[in-house]
């Protein structure tokens, strides 16, 4: 059995990564994850009993942790999921995800980098660095433009998109410049289990069930790519298995929506649910904008079906309606994570959702 060192494995992505994986035996699982506000045990609990789930609470920018895990686990992969990634919190305050994602990506790369150069040839040959990336670090699209592929230009307009851009650059020049192996995956927006309350679709689920309004930027018409996390976790795992060294893979589910679309699907999903409060659509509400708010993401992932033969196995209304169901089951987990520094959180991104629009 391999060993891979997860970093964010505690998050929304890296804990469905980490789950699938113990559940299939694919490789035992050394997990760093700082714990931050969408850092949750609660997420990794059906591992408690796993002697093959080493966790350990950590930062990527803690070198000298990092080498220790590295020299005393001696992992076959590092597959980075640590970062910050709000585009709301990043606009608040930016200077986390400098930290995160750009400065603590590098400590992690200097790290795997020193930590590659003492393997063996066999060893060498066999190691993977697999950096999870956004799509948002291409930028927005018109309406009518092409999808993202792999060498589209890099044209970040967040903070949040800006950091990983960076990150992503940091990583293609230490394998050009030092020959670390490395792969980078760009995907689009992920729904599913153990996603932070505070993102879209959760966030509707939550204020729906308790009859809060549901606040939508601007007209609703910000188009993105919907990807069901299942679906990721399976292309990241396909691209460490089979993926070139050097190569970019972008990772899409084929279902561009816009946000009012979304949340007008979530109301008619949880109208069948609780006929008793339908109709749900009557608490949305739409706000004053956020700035810099991007248009239109859509991705083109032929590369990844072509080269590597995946493609996303669930439709989006398989995705979205196992979503509902599944947040729907798990309030109590809704209420461990959402603590007192989420709901203020909350209270200060929409204290403008008095001010319709």
């Amino acid at each position: 059995m391999q060993t891979w060192l997860v970093t964010g494995g505690a998050g929304f992505i890296g804990a469905n990564f980490v789950l699938a994986a113990r559940r299939a035996g694919l490789a035992r699982i050394i997990n760093l994850d700082l714990l931050t506000y969408a850092g949750h045990l609660e997420n990794l609990a059906g591992l408690k009993t796993d002697r093959d789930h080493v966790f350990v609470q950590g930062d990527i920018g803690d070198e000298a942790l990092v080498t220790k895990l590295l020299t005393e686990h001696v992992p076959d992969a590092v597959v980075n999921f640590a970062a910050e990634s709000h585009v709301d919190r990043s606009i608040l305050g930016p200077q986390a995800f400098i930290q995160t994602n750009i400065v603590g990506t590098h400590s992690l790369l200097t790290c795997a980098h020193k930590y590659w150069k003492g393997l063996d040839r066999e060893a060498q040959q066999s190691f993977r660095f697999l950096h999870v990336s956004t799509d948002e670090v291409y930028g927005s699209l018109g309406p009518k433009d092409p999808a993202f592929s792999e060498d589209h230009q890099y044209q970040p307009n967040s903070p949040y998109a800006a950091s990983k851009a960076a990150a992503d650059h940091l990583v293609r020049a230490y394998h050009h410049t030092y020959g670390l192996p490395v792969l980078t995956t760009n995907c689009s927006n992920n729904y599913g289990p153990y996603q932070h309350p505070e993102k879209l679709i959760p966030l509707m689920i939550q204020n729906a069930l308790r009859g809060k309004p549901l606040p939508v930027y601007g007209d609703g018409q910000q188009v993105r790519d919907w990807l069901y996390v299942e679906d990721h976790c399976t292309a990241i795992r396909t691209v460490l298995e089979r993926g070139r060294p050097g190569e970019t893979y972008n990772i899409g589910g084929n279902a561009e929506k816009a946000n009012l679309e979304i949340v007008h699907t979530l109301c008619r999903l949880l109208d069948s649910h609780m006929p008793a409060n339908a109709p749900h659509a009557k608490l949305i509400q739409h706000v004053a904008d956020r700035p810099g708010h991007d248009r239109r993401y859509a991705i083109n992932a032929a590369k990844i079906k072509r080269e590597l033969g995946w493609q996303p196995a669930s439709t989006f209304e398989q995705g979205i309606a196992r979503t509902v169901q599944w947040y729907l089951d798990n309030d109590a987990w809704v209420q461990a994570v959402s603590n007192p520094e989420h709901q203020e959180w909350l209270r200060k991104n929409y204290q403008q959702s008095e001010r319709n629009i």
